[in-house]
C-alpha cells in the first residue's frame, strides 16, 4: 500500500514537473520578448532623459552664451558712444562749454561780452603805461584768452561741486529702490531735493522722460551737460542693467563706492604732488621776485629792460620761456586719476 503511494505520487510529481518543462518550452520565447521589451523602454527612458538632460544643458550654455553676447554688444555699443561722447567732452564747441559751466547765455551774447572784456584790458594796458606794440596781444587775451578761461574756471568749478554730491545722490537712489520705490521715484526724489548742480543733472533727466526718452538714455546724455567720467559711469550702469537684468541698487552701491575711492585716491594724488607744486610755485615767481627786489635796490640797472626794444625783445624771450617752463611742470604735476 506504501508502496503504491509512493508511485502514485512520484508519477504525479514527474507529470507535473513535465507539464511545468512544456508549458516553460511554451511561454520561452514569449518570456523572452517579454524581457527585451522591457529592456528596451527601460534603454529608451533613460535615453529620453539623458537627451533632455543635455538638451536642458545645451539650452543653460546657449543662454548664458546669448546673455553673454548681448552683454559684450551692448559694451561695445556703449563704448563706441563713449568714445564719441569723450570727444566732444575733451574738445567741446564753445557753445557746449557755456552749456557745461551752467551759464545761462547765448554764444551772441558771449561774443560781445568777450569784445567788450578785449576792450576794457587793452584800455587797461594802454593807462598803464605799456608800449604800444603790446596793445594787439592785451586785445587778444582780453577778447580770447580772459572769457574762455572764465568759462573753464566755471566748468571745472561746477564738475567739482557736482563730484561732491553725486555719490550721495546715488546712495539715496539705492536707498529708494531697496525700499520698494521704482528708480523713476529716486530720480525724482535727487531733481527735487539735492544741491546744485546734481539737482539740474537729474532734472534734465526727468524732464527728457516727460518727451518720451527712456531713463537709459536720459542717463547717457548726463556726460553732455557734466563732463566727467563719473556721468558717463552712472549711464552706462543704468544701460547695463535695463538690458540685461541685475541687482539695480547693488550696482548703484558699487558705483558710489568706486566714485568715493577714487574721491580719495584724487585727494591722496593731490596730497603727494603738493611738495612738487610749491617747488613749482617757488620756481615760477622767483625771477618775478628777484626783478622786484632788484628794481627796489637799483632801479636804473633793470629799468633798460622795460624802456628799450632790446630789453623788451628779452623780456618777451624770457616770458615765452618761462611759460613753456611752467606748462612742463604743470603736465608733470597733474595725475589723471
Amino acid at each position: 500500500m506504501f508502496g503504491l503511494d509512493a508511485t502514485l505520487l512520484a508519477f504525479v510529481a514527474l507529470a507535473g514537473l513535465s507539464a511545468g518543462l512544456v508549458a516553460y518550452a511554451l511561454l520561452f520565447k514569449r518570456m523572452e520578448a517579454e524581457t527585451n521589451t522591457e529592456r528596451r523602454l527601460a534603454t529608451v527612458r533613460q535615453t529620453d532623459n539623458d537627451r533632455s538632460q543635455l538638451k536642458a544643458s545645451r539650452d543653460r550654455v546657449a543662454e548664458v552664451a546669448k546673455r553673454r553676447k548681448s552683454v559684450q554688444d551692448s559694451l561695445k555699443d556703449l563704448e563706441e558712444k563713449q568714445k564719441t561722447k569723450d570727444r566732444n567732452i575733451k574738445k567741446p564747441p564753445l557753445r557746449v562749454q557755456i552749456r557745461q559751466a551752467g551759464m545761462q547765455v547765448t554764444l551772441e551774447r558771449f561774443y560781445v561780452y568777450s569784445v567788450i572784456c578785449g576792450l576794457v584790458v587793452t584800455f587797461l594796458v594802454f593807462l598803464s603805461g605799456a608800449p604800444l606794440i603790446l596793445l594787439p596781444g592785451a586785445l587778444v587775451a582780453g577778447t580770447i584768452g580772459l572769457p574762455r578761461w572764465f568759462v573753464a574756471f566755471c566748468r571745472k568749478r561746477r564738475v567739482k561741486k557736482f563730484l561732491d554730491e553725486f555719490p550721495n545722490a546715488l546712495d539715496i537712489i539705492v536707498r529708494a529702490v531697496k525700499s520698494g520705490l521704482p528708480l523713476n521715484d529716486g530720480i525724482r526724489l535727487i531733481a527735487s531735493e539735492s544741491p546744485e548742480p546734481v539737482r539740474g543733472e537729474f532734472r534734465r533727466m526727468v524732464e527728457a522722460q516727460q518727451v518720451g526718452i527712456s531713463i537709459p538714455e536720459a542717463a547717457l546724455r548726463m556726460p553732455e551737460t557734466m563732463p566727467c567720467p563719473e556721468a558717463g559711469f552712472f549711464g552706462i550702469v543704468i544701460q547695463i542693467q535695463s538690458q540685461a537684468g541685475g541687482n539695480l541698487s547693488e550696482a548703484l552701491g558699487n558705483l558710489s563706492r568706486v566714485l568715493r575711492d577714487r574721491k580719495k585716491m584724487k585727494a591722496k594724488v593731490q596730497a603727494l604732488s603738493m611738495e612738487a607744486k610749491a617747488s613749482a610755485g617757488i620756481i615760477g615767481s622767483l625771477p618775478i621776485i628777484v626783478a622786484f627786489l632788484v628794481y627796489l635796490s637799483s632801479p636804473n640797472y633793470i629799468m633798460p629792460l622795460f624802456v628799450t626794444s632790446t630789453g623788451n625783445l628779452i623780456l618777451g624771450i624770457s616770458g615765452i620761456w618761462m611759460a613753456i617752463g611752467i606748462f612742463v611742470m604743470r603736465k608733470m604735476m597733474n595725475f589723471e586719476v
